[in-house]
């Protein structure tokens, strides 16, 4: 604002200065004005005992002076924009990114990953241009466009109305330029969010891409995609590039009605031509606008084009999150039961997962999930923790129903290890450390020790230190999966919840893990999901699902007499072995 103003008044010492370069009084048209008798005043003190070559010399260090500190304020207001600008779009990116983390698996389920990244960080930029840069050019443009005017209107009202009246049609025409604009802009930034979706999605199953000799038929695919994504962009462009032509022909007609005025006074009801210092500064100003009006549409195109990301944004941002606890919710324990009573699940608009299960965990004791795949495994152990809300039924912690628990209170009693390793890209040490920042790193490697990946971690090249790639993708199946056995380790919750645990393994590798797994539930709770029927043997309680529903519940020995799915899923892994029944079973 300061830049501006001393724009506007940069032009007002031109006056005076064209006096002395003239040598003539009554430079403005409408004669003794109170904009001149304000000039005289302010110039007084400066011309005051000189010759007309040292008032010419003093006028122009004055203008030197003022455009001086205008440049200064502008490049100073510069640095303060990119400054909030800056911290603007990081903060809405941090907003969105934390609103991603509390959203429903479900939303994430149907989501695909590359635009979300793409709404976080290159439409979140676009919102950016708008909010920031946009407005501070709003402010510096107009208030120097109405400094110029009432500069201008101070010397010749009639004049300046006759300059002004190119910018009526052009206003009317960007605006129905911009509302095109708006519309391919959305479209456009639908195709961007699509395309980065297929990178992602591609790059990250490059293998599969690779084993099935598909690259030429990805690479045509993509290149399909790209130029159609290009075309909308150069369409885009078309009604963008359009805003800049329309100001820069308004200016020239400005220019060309103000010539055109001031050699025919009887336009402006005058008696005489306007003196050629009045059309000077009239033409200097008319130049001068040229560019803040340019800049003034530029904004339009830039608010037209983040208007198509602000959508975007706020209807992800108007999402409601998934995890709000519930006012007055408590601290959630464990030191009696953890309790699922009757509980039943079915994702938004499918069919049900689980029918009326019902199980107790127990401190000290091992409840044992089987059944074919698909049968609600996963998802029943995902409730433990919260991950997922019972349809019907409840949870039900030392006796507290699970919805008046706090979320944070429910997960830092569990210890989760999900089929699917995650890992970060981050280091070994980050990786087991993850949920438990201030372990040590002999807690570490304690960890590591007792789900036997000591060894392979230490002969990494910088060992704990080492950075995984992205997923753990410098490791082997095996390996990834120790890690995130050791991360749970090292959490010492009370609650156990090992989703195929072991399935990784191999057969050395799983039998060191299996015996730091049972020293570890020692006293604690563990609700074990596995495949391999020979990990589960010592269970207190086997609970067989089948499409949703418990169809067996038992030991071991117990569901082997009883034959049935159990037996069944049994004899399919261990068909040399022979099946002893209840009074022969053998540790």
């Amino acid at each position: 604002m300061v830049g501006s103003l001393l724009d506007s008044i940069t032009l007002v010492t031109v006056v005076p200065l064209l006096k002395q370069l003239f040598g003539t009084a009554g430079v403005l048209a409408s004669g003794d004005t109170a904009l001149e008798r304000w000039l005289d005043r302010l110039t007084q003190p400066i011309l005051a005992g000189t010759t007309a070559d040292q008032a010419l010399g003093r006028m122009v260090l004055v203008l030197a002076a003022g455009l001086l500190l205008k440049n200064v304020a502008t490049y100073l207001g510069q640095q303060l924009s990119v400054r909030v600008q800056e911290r603007v779009v990081a903060d809405l990116r941090t907003r969105l990114f934390r609103h991603l983390l509390a959203l429903d698996f479900d939303f994430h389920r149907r989501s695909r990953s590359g635009e979300l990244v793409t709404l976080v960080m290159q439409e979140a930029g676009q919102v950016k241009n708008a909010v920031t840069s946009s407005i501070i050019s709003v402010v510096r443009n107009a208030v120097l466009i109405l400094g110029t005017f009432v500069v201008l209107f101070s010397i010749s009202p009639r004049l300046t109305i006759v300059a002004f009246l190119a910018i009526p049609p052009v206003v009317v025409g960007l605006r129905l330029l911009l509302q095109r604009l708006r519309h391919h802009v959305r479209i456009r930034t639908q195709e961007n969010a699509a395309v980065a979706a297929r990178v992602s999605e591609r790059l990250s199953s490059v293998r599969l891409v690779r084993l099935n000799l598909a690259e030429q038929q990805e690479g045509a695919t993509f290149e399909r995609i790209a130029r159609t994504y290009a075309k909308k962009v150069e369409r885009t462009a078309r009604f963008a590039s359009l805003t800049a032509p329309l100001t820069e022909v308004a200016g020239a007609l400005s220019v060309i009605l103000i010539l055109y005025a001031g050699t025919h006074p009887e336009l402006l009801g005058l008696a005489s031509p306007l003196t050629p210092q009045v059309i000077i500064v009239f033409l200097m100003a008319s130049l001068r606008l040229t560019s803040p009006f340019k800049g003034l549409s530029r904004v339009q195109a830039d608010w037209a084009q983040a208007m198509a990301s602000l959508d975007r944004i706020s209807a992800l941002l108007d999402r409601p999150p998934a995890e709000v606890d519930v006012p007055g919710a408590v601290e959630a324990t464990f030191t009696r039961d953890l309790v699922f009573d009757r509980v039943s699940f079915a994702y938004p608009g499918g069919p049900a997962v689980l029918h009326e299960v019902s199980l107790s965990l127990e401190p000290g004791r091992t409840v044992a999930l089987v059944g074919p795949s698909g049968s609600g495994k996963s998802t029943l152990a995902d409730m433990v923790p919260r991950l997922h809300e019972p349809t019907h039924g409840e949870l039900r912690f030392d006796g507290v129903p699970a919805p008046r628990c706090t979320h944070a209170s429910i997960r830092r009693l569990v210890a989760f290890v999900s089929q699917e390793t995650m890992l970060l890209h981050e280091t070994v040490h980050a990786n087991i450390a993850y949920g438990t920042p201030d372990a040590t790193r002999s807690q570490v490697e304690a960890a590591a020790r007792a789900a036997n990946a000591h060894e392979f971690v230490s002969s990494l090249p910088q060992g704990y230190d080492t950075v995984l790639g992205e997923r753990g993708s410098r490791l082997s199946g095996g390996q990834r999966q120790r890690l995130a056995i050791a991360r749970a380790l090292l959490r010492d919750a009370p609650v156990l919840v090992l989703d195929e645990a072991t399935s990784a393994l191999d057969a050395e590798s799983e039998r060191l893990v299996q015996d730091a797994v049972e020293r570890l539930m020692e006293g604690r709770a563990a609700l074990v999901i596995a495949h391999r029927l020979a990990t589960i043997r010592q269970a207190d309680e086997i609970l067989v699902l089948e499409e949703g529903r418990i169809v067996q519940r038992g030991t071991h020995a117990s569901l082997l007499a009883e034959g049935g799915l159990y037996r069944r899923l049994y004899e399919s892994q261990f068909r040399e072995e022979p099946v002893a029944v209840a009074g022969e079973e053998s540790a």
